[in-house]
């Protein structure tokens, strides 16, 4: 059974609200945080992407998501906008942000004022109770944080100067936190993640005898290209 255009499309309101947060976001400010040197060009290209990949991802995600529940963001910034204020604004649910960059949760928190969210300059492990929807997008894959795992994942890896001790801490490392968030995930419930990550949640779920099924596939982020996907779990 297809869905509903209505069901699917988000509300004047909703969207007037993700344009003018958009608006008001301080993208010089923002530049060095996503680029090491033309962060003024790299927002020039990416900012509508981002506004118009991330509503058709909140689009693609409002029909799976249950009124009053509770969201875990693992990482959110720019790109999690749109999702977060649908989430927020047309479903009632409580939203936990986490992005250790102080910098961009600075910019974020004064560019989204009194939306009903906040972004937490905290560890999203740290995030306390349960939820039944976790956002974790081009988190397990970051080339920043985990140069050597993201270059064998993207098939980049160079054989003479790749480092396999290196990668097989940063594995361990992305073994944990999936293991630490997706403990908290109540079941049955729902994770957005992208092709390239869902190979970890999949893990997860093979070693506890978790059924798995991947619901949706969409659009490319606008940051990173990858194809997001949505699972749903138990």
């Amino acid at each position: 059974m297809t869905l509903s255009t209505s069901k699917k499309q988000l509300t004047r309101t909703t969207l007037r609200t993700i344009g003018e947060i958009f608006q008001r976001l301080n993208y010089q400010a923002l530049g060095p945080v996503y680029c090491d040197e033309g962060g003024d060009e790299f927002w020039k290209a990416k900012r509508s992407p981002c506004l118009r990949i991330g509503t058709r991802l909140a689009e693609m995600l409002r029909p799976k998501l249950g009124a009053e529940g509770r969201s875990l963001y693992v990482g959110g910034g720019v790109p999690e906008i749109p999702a977060l204020v649908m989430e927020t604004m047309e479903l009632g649910r409580k939203v936990s942000a986490h992005n250790l960059r102080a910098a961009e949760v600075r910019v974020l928190n004064h560019a989204c004022g009194e939306t009903g969210f906040r972004f937490q300059e905290t560890d999203a492990v740290s995030a306390p109770g349960r939820f039944d929807h976790i956002w974790m997008v081009s988190v397990v894959n970051d080339p920043e944080r985990l140069p050597d795992l993201a270059a064998l994942s993207y098939g980049r890896a160079e054989p003479l100067t790749f480092n396999p001790a290196r990668f097989v801490r940063q594995r361990r490392t992305v073994r944990t936190l999936v293991k630490r968030c997706l403990a908290k995930l109540s079941l049955p419930g729902w994770v957005t993640t992208t092709t390239e990550e869902v190979q970890w949640i999949a893990e997860w779920c093979h070693m506890r005898n978790i059924p798995y099924r991947v619901e949706d596939t969409g659009y490319a982020t606008a940051t990173v290209g990858d194809p997001v996907c949505i699972v749903r779990l138990g």
